[in-house]
């Protein structure tokens, strides 16, 4: 499997970190004749796109591998959240976006999940809890053999939950387990991203995490449950 095509040259501090740290080959370019010419033989593994500092070149590179005989795929854009707008009806351009500031791991997680689509992914581990089974490499969640479409902290909030049933945790202590120390967001974070999982897990399976009046939410029945 070839290096991963990696807009700008040089990318930001932050992608060019995560990416190493996660032991990903890459190259940068800078226009699509870049990355027709600096293409290896067995080619491009996928591709990491920023967009923030130079939008224009980069949806145009986006738009350039695309059209290709063989379309580049997977292919990741990186982006502000000014620019989430700018996303609508651009769909076609990329197969998912991460959002900066990045969150740890957050790139290298949907670097994964895209490579597994792709079929380029090995073997996982994986978490398996009655109906829902968690792909920890490829960041993938199914429920009765149905995919669900999660977010990055929903995934996270959900496997956080999953590898620790039957115990209770409080809105504080989700917010700092899950999100870290330092996101300033309230416990009302939680609540939203709760009630997104039921909504995914759908009304045969959202029992799967339970309210704890008063105290917080758990994942599957109490140790003490009959």
């Amino acid at each position: 499997m070839g290096p991963l095509l990696v807009f700008p040259d040089p990318p930001p501090l932050a992608v060019a970190t995560e990416l190493s740290m996660a032991s990903w080959a890459w190259k940068a370019v800078t226009t699509p004749a870049g990355a027709a010419e600096l293409e290896p033989e067995e080619g491009w593994s996928g591709g990491v796109v920023c967009a923030d500092e130079q939008p224009d070149a980069a949806f145009g590179l986006c738009r350039a591998l695309r059209k290709r005989d063989v379309p580049f795929s997977p292919l990741l854009l990186v982006v502000s959240h000014q620019q989430l707008g700018a996303l609508e009806l651009r769909e076609d351009l990329f197969d998912d976006f991460c959002v900066l500031p990045l969150a740890p791991r957050e790139l290298e997680a949907r670097l994964a999940q895209l490579s597994w689509r792709a079929g380029r992914g090995l073997r996982p581990e994986l978490v398996e809890h009655g109906p829902l089974v968690l792909n920890l490499e490829t960041y993938q969640a199914s429920v009765a053999g149905r995919p669900l479409a999660l977010t990055y902290m929903e995934y996270e909030l959900l496997k956080f939950l999953a590898t620790h049933p039957g115990k209770v945790f409080t809105r504080e202590t989700l917010l700092s387990r899950v999100w870290g120390y330092e996101y300033y967001g309230g416990a009302r974070t939680v609540d939203v991203h709760v009630r997104r999982l039921r909504a995914k897990l759908g009304e045969e399976h959202a029992q799967l995490i339970s309210t704890v009046r008063s105290v917080g939410y758990r994942f599957g029945q109490s140790r003490w449950s009959l």
